[in-house]
C-alpha cells in the first residue's frame, strides 16, 4: 500500500430542511389551524480514528465528502427526516486544517476519537410554531440553515513514543527489525526507506513501547532536500529521539548534521529528550569503539549505546534505557499544529 500522509479534501455538510406552511383540514376539525412541521437536520461530516489505518490514500480517490440535506417539513404537523451523518475513518495522528484560515479543526490521536469537521444545517421551523392567540393562521416558516462547507488539508503525523533518526544507511530500519516485528525494506543504498515505519518493542508481557523509523535525513532536509520536510514532521509526536549513527562513517559529523536539520525544522524538537545508538560496531575493533563512544558523549552530552543491529548485539541496554526514559515522561510531546 502506498504511504500517503497528506491530502486535500472538500467537505460539505447537508442543508437543513425548510419548515412547512400548511393548515390542517379534516372533516370533523374545520378549525384545525396551522400544521406545518419543522425541517430535518442536515447531515454532518465527522472524522473518526480507526487504528487499523495508517495512510490517507483513500482521500486521493475520494477528494469530496458531501452529506445529504435534511427533508423539508410536511403538513399534519409532520417533521422532515434528518439526514444521516457521514462518518469517515482516518488513521491515528491525523491533523485537519482549514485551508483558507489555517486554523486547526481537529487533532485526532486516540482510537475511536471523533471530530465534527463540517456541521450540518439546522432544520427550519414550520408555521405550527408561530400560532398564538392573536395570530391564528400564520403563514410564516423559516428556511433551513446551510451546512458548513470548506476545503481542508489533512496531515498524518505518526503516533510513536520514540523515533529513530539519522543519515541514510545508518541502520535505522535494521534496528527496527531487530527490536520489533516490523519488516521495513532493507538494502545497501541510500533512501531505502521511503515511508515511516512503526514497530512495537516488547520488554515483557506487561510492558512495551512503539518505535518509529523515520526515513533518512540529509543536509538541507528542512528546506525540502532529500525526503525533507515531508517526514521531519513525523518526529513531532515522539517523546524521545534516538539518533542512530554509523560508527564506521564519522558519527560525530552525522550527529551534527541531523541535529542541525531537526533544529532548523523546529527548535523545540532539538531540545527533546534523546539518546544515541552507535550502530555497526561489528565493523570496528573494541578500542576504536571505546574511543568513538567517549568522543560522542563529550560532543552530544547524551547517553551513547554501542550496538550492532545487524548482529543483534548489545540491544538490551538500549531498549532498557528507552523504556526508563519513557517512564519519566508523564505527558505526550507537544505538537505544534499551525498550517
Amino acid at each position: 500500500m502506498r504511504f500517503i500522509d497528506e491530502a486535500r479534501v472538500f467537505v460539505h455538510a447537508g442543508k437543513g430542511g425548510d419548515g412547512a406552511i400548511a393548515f390542517l383540514r379534516e372533516k370533523y376539525r374545520p378549525f384545525g389551524g396551522p400544521a406545518g412541521g419543522n425541517g430535518g437536520r442536515g447531515g454532518s461530516v465527522i472524522f473518526q480514528v480507526d487504528e487499523g489505518l495508517s495512510t490517507l490514500l483513500d482521500f486521493k480517490y475520494q477528494p469530496r465528502l458531501i452529506a445529504k440535506d435534511g427533508e423539508p417539513g410536511r403538513g399534519k404537523e409532520q417533521y422532515g427526516h434528518g439526514a444521516d451523518d457521514i462518518v469517515v475513518r482516518v488513521p491515528p495522528g491525523t491533523i485537519v486544517f482549514d485551508e483558507e484560515s489555517g486554523a486547526t479543526l481537529a487533532d485526532l490521536v486516540m482510537p475511536g476519537e471523533t471530530a465534527v469537521i463540517a456541521q450540518g444545517g439546522e432544520g427550519g421551523t414550520g408555521n405550527m410554531h408561530f400560532a398564538s392567540s392573536t395570530r391564528r393562521s400564520p403563514r410564516i416558516a423559516t428556511p433551513g440553515t446551510a451546512g458548513e462547507q470548506r476545503w481542508i488539508r489533512m496531515e498524518v503525523r505518526l503516533v510513536a513514543e520514540a523515533g529513530l533518526v539519522g543519515l541514510p544507511n545508518a541502520g535505522k530500519s535494521t534496528l527496527l527489525t531487530a527490536l520489533s516485528a516490523a519488516r521495513p525494506k532493507i538494502a545497501p543504498y541510500p533512501f531505502t526507506t521511503l515511508a515511516p515505519n512503526i514497530g512495537r518493542v516488547s520488554i515483557s508481557d506487561a510492558e512495551s513501547f512503539t518505535l518509529a523509523d523515520i526515513p533518512g535525513l540529509i543536509e538541507g532536509a528542512h528546506k525540502g532536500l532529500g525526503l525533507g520536510i515531508r517526514f521531519l514532521r513525523h518526529i513531532m509526536r515522539t517523546r524521545l529521539i534516538v539518533y542512530v549513527l554509523d560508527a564506521a562513517d564519522d558519527p560525530a559529523a552525522a550527529f551534527t548534521t541531523v541535529r542541525a536539520e531537526i533544529a532548523a525544522f523546529d527548535p523545540m524538537l532539538a531540545e527533546r529528550l534523546a539518546l544515541v545508538a552507535l550502530n555497526k560496531i561489528d565493523l570496528l575493533t573494541a578500542p576504536e569503539v571505546t574511543k568513538i563512544v567517549r568522543k560522542l558523549r563529550k560532543l552530544t552530552g547524551l547517553e551513547v549505546f554501542p550496538i550492532s543491529a545487524d548482529k543483534s548485539e548489545k540491544l538490551a541496554p538500549l531498549v532498557g534505557s528507552i523504556a526508563r526514559i519513557l517512564h519519566t515522561i508523564e505527558q505526550p510531546a507537544h505538537v505544534p499544529t499551525e498550517l
